[in-house]
């Protein structure tokens, strides 16, 4: 399964920060729960990366 390969399945992704200091992806889908957890500026890389393929996806069209 690659990044282009589109799946029929659901799932909920809840963001934020634990009691520990991290910051918490949880993806919960089909009885599959699975909670990721990054430093801070781990998270910051992440939403760079996120906001840069949207903006990729998008055409370079984002404010």
């Amino acid at each position: 399964m690659g990044i282009n390969d589109e799946r029929d399945i659901e799932a909920n992704l809840q963001i934020g920060p634990t009691d520990a200091g991290m910051v918490r992806l949880f993806v919960e889908g089909n009885g599959i729960e699975i909670p990721m957890d990054f430093t801070p500026e781990e998270a910051i890389e992440i939403a760079e990366e996120i906001t840069a393929a949207a903006r990729r996806a998008g055409g370079g069209k984002m404010r």
